[in-house]
């Protein structure tokens, strides 16, 4: 039998956001999957790498309030006092009290190039997609 794998729940928690809506009577919603730890209502969380920090109101599934939110599960989650035009696709969630995420003003990676049109050379302005942020590097 094929075993499902483990979900990583004991790490902190990172959810890269896919989009944040605009909810009429409800306010500010950021939608994502979660990739490791929990998410629950009650949360102080962090953005980044924009270092906004609020609590979360609620989390839900396909329309039903969840108590918890594992890795795997895409989720949207009404979030305090934000407005969407603080937020955008690429943000990192985070628990501020559990190692809570930072930008990074560089790193190294290991890439692969798939199906690139042309030479590549020096000066080249690769773009990088990571997670669900989709940037241009040096």
């Amino acid at each position: 039998a094929i075993l499902p794998p483990a979900r990583p729940t004991n790490k902190a928690l990172r959810l890269p956001l896919q989009d944040v809506y605009k909810i009429g009577g409800i306010g500010t919603v950021p939608v994502g999957r979660v990739e490791t730890g929990v998410l629950k209502p009650g949360t102080i969380v962090v953005f980044a790498p924009a270092n906004i920090t609020t609590e979360l109101k609620s989390v839900e599934m396909h329309h039903e309030a969840l108590q918890e939110a594992v890795p795997g599960d895409n989720v949207g989650f009404n979030v305090k006092n934000v407005s969407v035009k603080e937020l955008r696709r690429g943000y990192v969630a985070g628990d501020s009290k559990n190692n809570p995420p930072k930008g990074a003003a560089d790193f190294t990676a290991q890439v692969i190039v798939l199906n690139h049109p042309g030479q590549i050379s020096n000066g080249y302005t690769p773009v990088l997609d990571c997670h669900t942020a989709h940037i241009a590097c040096k």
